[in-house]
């Protein structure tokens, strides 16, 4: 142990005999000789000493500088003695209260801070790193211009702020009407300014909030994605999660989430908040804040559990985690999404159990979109989607179709699929009927409801059946079909083959783009013939007619008294709709539509509803859609 001390010792000494020589300047030049000359490894010349430049000129004597403080400036090269400094005259520091030191994060949420989190405690964060020129203005948000057939961009600028909120505050769930659901989107994603006295980012947020509560979530979150994320309200920022955890995008909510930090404490918020630490990259983070989650119950375990689950798909060597659903009675928005993004089954009394729930229709609506889902399970939930208006025509065969090419489907959508290809492929129009009234009595199984989904199903296979007076018995059912999907002309093609006063012909004579005047005496043969529960679909039809202008006065008025309608009645909505209809303003008369059909059924609807919004609608130039709807409540009613 000896000699290692003393080489210690020895190395020590020198060290310090080393560092005495660099302050007295004579043990650097001992030291150096010791040292063998390196060898330059440049070209000749370029380890030349640079030239010394010619002495500059004297500069001009200038006048001594003044110490501002008092007497002669400091002669260069000398130090300038310290300047005492009454405390006194300097200025106070500023107070910090108790609230103010309340707000300020302790140790522990200081070490379950992200970086920027982190960054933006200690204002190194900018509030956008958006460049000024690429920020989005404003001025107009939406989705479909004018020219994509969207509505007019400023037709709400000039209108009072409290209408258009009321109006959108007010539609609080879903549309008896497939078509008025279309509208109601169409208007809801056009790009617009905001009415006059509201705020863009408020009228985001309202549309957003419809948008999501008639099922429309992809579009809400199109349209929150128009406008940058460091403008968000907390209002919007609500919509957008619930509009994100919908359509399954958890991701796609990062970017606020991260930028807002703690500005919520709610547990969906902490679990969110983790997940995207995760897929930022700091996986220590994301698992601590997650075990802390789970040991103080800010969630339930079963929502905690899909959060490790997801957030660990993210990094590597992650832990692996069972997901538990034994305890498990309900089924929530983020149990759904997770699971469903995970590919984590949901046993089947727990989706059963929330699909015949109140708040079922949410786990419909959402997952008819969902594109991590096979085929046979969407199926399930398209129907609803299809007669409510979430999906066109085209996507429900488009989801069959692909059902019938899985060679392991099975169950009700495997054989729905099955009668559909033989609707459309029989050889007899009489055998593809016959395929399309199993669909139409299978309802049920096909979106519940009035079974209108079925319809929206078979509507292009109705439209390939030719126009026959063989198959009048059809017609009706048909055309109803035909028009589900908008085919008015497909449907046109039967006016010479139904009977007047049949439901073929009123359908046709509400529906046809251009129709002449009609006359009450079909109109009586029709009420004649009518088996509906108080005759509810003559009363639609002569509400349709006469807002469509199809109705002499006289004849409505007559017709309207002997069913027990009065048309002439208003209420505070119809003198609404009928000023925005007076002014030609299509948006804000697409708007109170919306508002005035709302429901779960076409029970909830009037015939005085129906008279105005089809007026109205007719006035300010949207005849097509106010065709399709009383043609639909016609069919439905």
């Amino acid at each position: 142990m000896k000699p290692a001390r003393n080489r210690r010792g020895l190395a020590a000494s020198v060290l310090a005999l080393g560092l005495a020589g660099a302050v007295g300047g004579a043990g650097i030049t001992g030291f150096a000789a010791a040292q063998q000359k390196p060898e330059s490894i440049l070209p000749p010349g370029f380890d030349d000493p640079t030239p010394t430049p010619p002495p500059r000129p004297a500069p001009a004597p200038t006048a001594a500088p003044v110490n501002p403080v008092g007497g002669a400036a400091p002669t260069p090269g000398t130090f300038a003695p310290p300047v005492a400094v009454d405390p006194a005259s300097l200025p106070p520091l500023p107070a910090i209260s108790r609230s103010e030191l309340s707000r300020l994060p302790s140790l522990d949420e200081l070490e379950s801070m992200s970086t920027e989190e982190l960054d933006q405690l200690l204002g190194l964060k900018p509030k956008s790193d958006i460049p000024a020129g690429a920020r989005r203005a404003l001025t107009r948000v939406g989705l479909l211009s004018g020219a994509e057939g969207g509505l007019p961009p400023v037709a709400l600028a000039n209108q009072p702020a409290s209408l258009v909120r009321a109006a959108l505050a007010g539609t609080k769930g879903p549309l008896v009407s497939r078509w008025g659901h279309i509208l109601l989107r169409r208007a809801l994603v056009s790009r617009m300014a905001p009415p006059l006295g509201m705020d863009a980012i408020e009228f985001a947020a309202l549309r957003a909030r419809v948008l999501n509560r008639i099922g429309e979530y992809a579009m809400a979150r199109a349209l929150v994605q128009d406008i940058d994320t460091a403008n968000w309200s907390p209002g919007l920022t609500n919509e957008a999660l619930a509009a994100y955890l919908a359509s399954g995008d958890i991701t796609g909510a990062c970017p606020a989430v991260r930028l807002q930090g703690s500005s919520r404490e709610d547990g969906e918020w902490q679990m969110w908040q983790a997940i995207c630490n995760a897929y930022a990259g700091e996986s220590a983070l994301a698992a601590s804040q997650l075990d802390r989650a789970l040991g103080r119950g800010i969630a339930p375990r079963i929502d905690v559990l899909l959060a490790r689950r997801f957030a660990g798909s993210a990094g590597r060597g992650q832990r692996a985690v069972e997901i538990e659903w034994d305890e498990v009675d309900d089924l929530n928005p983020w149990r759904f999404a997770l699971a469903t993004a995970l590919g984590e089954p949901v046993p089947d009394p727990v989706m059963d159990g929330a699909l015949t729930a109140s708040g079922g229709a949410y786990y419909a609506r959402s997952g008819a979109l969902l594109p991590m889902l096979p085929a046979t399970a969407r199926a399930r939930y398209a129907g609803r989607a299809a007669r409510e208006g979430i999906l066109s025509a085209d996507a429900i065969i488009d989801l069959y179709s692909e059902v019938y090419a899985d060679p392991a489907a099975e169950g009700d959508a495997a054989q729905h699929a099955r009668t559909l290809r033989e609707a459309y492929l029989a050889t007899d129009p009489a055998a593809r009927i016959a395929a399309m009234q199993r669909l139409w009595s299978a309802g049920k199984t096909l979106g519940g409801g009035d079974g209108y989904g079925a319809r929206v199903l078979t509507a292009y296979a109705a439209a390939r059946i030719p126009a026959d007076a063989a198959q009048t018995d059809a017609a009706g059912d048909l055309i109803a079909a035909m028009l589900s999907a908008g085919l008015d002309r497909d449907a046109l093609a039967w006016r010479n083959v139904v009977d007047d006063g049949s439901l073929g012909w009123a359908l046709i004579v509400l529906s046809a783009p251009r129709s002449g005047g009609v006359g009450q005496g079909a109109v009586d043969s029709f009420i004649s013939d009518d088996e509906s529960e108080g005759s509810r679909k003559s009363a639609f039809l002569v509400a349709g007619l006469a807002g469509l202008g199809r109705l002499s006065d006289g004849d409505a008025s007559a017709l309207a008294d002997d069913l027990g309608i009065d048309l002439a009645r208003q209420t505070r909505w119809s003198r609404a709709i009928s000023r925005a209809a007076a002014v030609d303003n299509a948006a804000l008369v697409a708007l109170l539509a919306g508002l005035g059909m709302q429901g779960s059924s076409w029970e909830q609807m009037t015939p005085l509803h129906l008279y105005h919004i089809t007026s109205a609608l007719n006035r300010v130039g949207l005849q097509a859609e106010a065709r399709m709807i009383a043609a639909e409540a016609v069919a439905r009613g």
